[in-house]
């Protein structure tokens, strides 16, 4: 039996342990809680003055004022109840490290400037309403001196590559937090969180799914409490719902021109006759500016050849040769520029109205974002399978840095997160963007997006998974 089967036997066993009620669950870890609903009492009475907002904002000006148009709301809202004003944090205005989005970095900061006066710390999107009257309800049911960790419930029904196979056995016996539905950690946790992190190397130095991530972290392998299920914390409206959150496809108005965007698929021989095919029959159409890059020329198709070798592994020296070709005068001029790999799906033109609420004039650099070593002030990047996407400005100022390949089979997409954090460039995060398959996500997580992409063919029809997924019934006749 391998090692990460062998953990995974011994996380299950912990989380029976916790399921059996509490006094197994307190010989196994002291600090796990097993009741959802604890009776109130005198002391659980929570004002707003005690409970700081961590709405999780982004750098982007864009996504910045959509933080502050939250943060307005939460602070009118508290004003209209008379019950005290909370603390409304920015998560980007936090510190200036680019790598607090991931939160684990943030927690020594929120606690020793929020720790003296906060019970509770509630992290919501920016897209997130919070109904503060029906928050304070759920908050007066946990006594503010125990270890909570509260939210919306998500789990895996299969095995994902995402969260590296965790909990293969049995992956619904985990749950973890629907971000845009918010979710609370009592101040006690936090703390001890805070001094945790300070003290602990993590044992991955990648940051690939956040919320999943922070629930693992906290569970501390059966010795921190579960995610306990709040049903008031909503996406969707409904009854005595504390918390909504609608879409994370905002109407910024009529989607951004096709001739806006520039396609670059990569390619190489061994998949033209495979991957290729799919592409055309799925989402080319949806393109007026549209080159498929190979190592070798392929008239049928037809390919581009960019002088670089085909590699293995990474595809850093093909995907620069990409951004000079973008800024040349060998192709049409045009404010965006999405990189995908031959077996990327995706949807064009809910991304033409998604692009609509970014200014190309600014340095933008889009997609799903990962994390290296952001614990160690490392550094964020855009994944490369679910479609990097570049405004003209942030392809220009990587470009004409000199920041380049340390190898032509570098990994692209890690290189210029690198690059873009050298420059202050900031990574901007979108959830309707996957690296994986729709398999490998909470499938009533993504059944609520309007996804953007997703990556891989492995033991799916891809054509059926673009048309279920990112295909829409009735689209418009657009330009």
């Amino acid at each position: 039996m391998s090692h990460h089967n062998v953990v995974n036997r011994c996380k299950l066993v912990a989380v029976l342990l916790l399921w059996l009620g509490p006094s197994a669950a307190d010989e196994h870890a002291g600090r796990a809680h097993a009741a959802e609903r604890p009776k109130p009492s005198a002391h659980s009475s929570v004002g707003l003055e005690e409970v700081v907002f961590v709405i999780q904002s982004q750098r982007n000006s864009y996504h910045a004022h959509r933080g502050e148009q939250r943060r307005v709301e939460i602070l009118q809202q508290a004003a209209e109840l008379g019950q005290g004003d909370p603390a409304v944090v920015l998560l980007h205005e936090l510190s200036q490290y680019e790598g607090d989005w991931s939160i684990l970095p943030a927690l020594p900061r929120l606690s020793a400037t929020y720790g003296q006066s906060a019970s509770w710390f509630f992290f919501i999107e920016e897209e997130t309403r919070v109904t503060l009257s029906a928050l304070l309800q759920v908050l007066h049911r946990y006594p503010v001196q125990e270890e909570w960790f509260l939210g919306k419930r998500l789990h895996d029904n299969d095995a994902s590559i995402i969260h590296h196979y965790a909990f293969s056995e049995d992956p619904a016996s985990f749950g973890y937090p629907d971000p845009a539905a918010g979710w609370a950690v009592s101040a006690t946790l936090l703390h001890r969180l805070a001094e945790r992190i300070q003290h602990e190397h993590l044992k991955s130095d990648f940051t690939i799914d956040l919320k999943h991530e922070i629930a693992l972290y906290i569970w501390e392998e059966g010795n921190g409490p579960q995610l306990i299920a709040v049903p008031e914390f909503c996406t969707e409206m409904r009854d005595n719902c504390a918390t909504t959150c609608t879409t994370y496809l905002p109407n910024c108005g009529e989607p951004v021109p096709k001739k806006d965007v520039f396609v670059a698929v990569k390619t190489c021989q061994k998949f033209h006759s495979e991957r290729v095919p799919v592409v055309k029959a799925t989402w080319e159409k949806d393109a007026v500016f549209l080159e498929f890059y190979s190592d070798v020329l392929d008239a049928s198709i037809p390919t581009i050849s960019l002088g670089v070798p085909n590699t293995e592994r990474g595809h850093c020296g093909k995907t620069f040769a990409i951004l000079r070709r973008f800024l040349s005068k060998a192709v049409p001029k045009a404010d965006w520029l999405v990189i995908v790999d031959d077996d990327t799906l995706i949807s064009l033109p809910r991304l033409r109205r998604l692009l609509r609420c970014y200014d190309p004039k600014e340095a933008v650099s889009l997609g799903e974002r990962y994390g290296y070593g952001l614990v160690q002030n490392g550094y964020s990047y855009t994944t490369g399978g679910g479609g990097m996407v570049l405004s003209r400005a942030a392809v220009s100022r990587v470009v004409t840095s000199g920041c380049s390949c340390y190898s032509d089979d570098a990994p692209d997409d890690m290189v210029l997160g690198r690059c873009f954090t050298a420059l202050s460039v900031p990574i901007t995060h979108s959830p309707l963007f996957h690296q994986a398959r729709p398999d490998d996500y909470s499938e009533s997580l993504i059944s609520m997006q309007q996804a953007i992409s997703f990556h891989k063919h492995w033991n799916i029809d891809p054509v059926a998974v673009y048309k279920h997924w990112l295909q829409d019934t009735h689209p418009r006749d657009e330009l």
